[in-house]
């Protein structure tokens, strides 16, 4: 596809996207971040207000607590030669009963695979979230987010499928207190391996 030839070409393009116009709460301000030369990719859900606001992904305290789990600086986090983060929807959503609404399938189902394309050194995939685990393993995902997340090692070396950062899931965290103390450690000297 011609839109797509060049990276600068598909970024903008993606910034110029209406697709979902209609169904979200305000104006769409796409936000993303990828060069060619990254080694991680980091798949999230949807941008929140802080982040639409800004136009920064992960801009916020579930940002905060990622690079804290993967102990990046935030220097190093934006810096597109280690990081690509692309979101599963890359405008804010809107709010539903329980915090965000899920992000517009649209989204993936459009630019996923064109940028994917365009990021050929990636060595390891991070997968934020349901979202992401479900469009990136399909059947291979488990029936929870949990089991999922436990079973991390079948993914492994390519993906590394992570519960969302968000304050939000701190009760999950809590119940699961084998994740921060046994899968971060993990996380950690893999990201070190790719960046340094």
């Amino acid at each position: 596809m011609s839109e797509f030839s060049t990276i600068s070409a598909l970024k903008k393009n993606i910034k110029a996207c209406t697709l979902c116009e209609s169904d979200l709460p305000y104006a769409p301000n796409p936000v993303f971040s990828f060069s060619a030369r990254s080694r991680i990719l980091i798949v999230g859900q949807a941008p929140g207000t802080k982040v639409h606001e800004s136009g920064i992904p992960w801009n916020d305290a579930s940002g905060d607590r990622l690079r804290e789990w993967m102990q990046v600086s935030k220097d190093q986090f934006y810096n597109t030669k280690y990081f690509s983060i692309v979101p599963m929807a890359f405008c804010y959503p809107g709010k539903g009963k329980s915090g965000d609404l899920p992000p517009r399938p649209e989204c993936a189902e459009k630019w996923m695979g064109p940028i994917l394309e365009k990021i050929p050194q990636r060595q390891l995939t991070l997968l934020i979230g349901q979202y992401a685990q479900g469009w990136f393993l399909k059947t291979r995902k488990k029936a929870t987010l949990t089991e999922t997340v436990k079973n991390w090692k079948e993914y492994h070396p390519e993906f590394f499928v992570l519960p969302h950062p968000s304050p939000r899931n701190n009760i999950w965290l809590k119940k699961n207190p084998w994740f921060e103390k046994e899968m971060v450690p993990h996380l950690r000297k893999r990201v070190e391996k790719l960046i340094f």
